[in-house]
């Protein structure tokens, strides 16, 4: 058997969505893996091969969220990782990864609530996500998993000239 130092980190992007008030959308998952109350996160998902992360962060948007009404604002300067903890090595990610290698993308939303569908999301995805919401930056480390924090710490530190508004 593979240990978990020698497993690779799934290469995804994460998205940052933002309305006109700061306020960040997060998702709570459908399948969620253990039963917590931080089953919420932002939208992210793989990079495809040879796909460029912008493209792949636009693409997973609307596979997640059910829109594409949203322009690229921002880029995380690195690559940000997480590990994934060892009750859930070998289950989660396909059973393949160690965790996520993310690269994160700031977006403006520039639609309306209503044209959010999680249930029915672009692409004929199978829905993520069976509720959503606009968060605060606190509310938003309150509800990720534990072992998400730190890259959701490091993003948010990242934006968060992103999340001010001039009202």
């Amino acid at each position: 058997m593979i240990s978990p130092a020698e497993m690779p980190y799934r290469p995804c992007v994460g998205i940052m969505l933002l309305n006109d008030a700061g306020s960040i959308w997060i998702g709570r998952r459908c399948k969620r893996i253990v039963e917590d109350p931080a089953n919420w996160q932002m939208p992210q998902g793989g990079i495809d091969p040879d796909e460029d992360p912008s493209t792949a962060a636009l693409r997973e948007l609307a596979e997640e969220t059910g829109t594409d009404k949203a322009h690229i604002i921002g880029e995380s300067s690195l690559f940000h990782h997480y590990e994934l903890p060892p009750e859930l090595l070998g289950i989660a990610l396909q059973g393949r990864f160690r965790g996520q290698r993310q690269k994160w993308f700031a977006m403006r939303f520039l639609g309306q609530d209503a044209d959010f569908n999680i249930h029915h999301p672009l692409g004929g995805h199978e829905a993520e996500f069976d509720a959503w919401r606009w968060a605060s930056a606190g509310e938003v480390i309150e509800l990720i998993t534990p072992f998400k924090r730190q890259v959701y710490l490091a993003v948010l530190d990242e934006f968060r000239h992103l999340t001010q508004t001039s009202a």
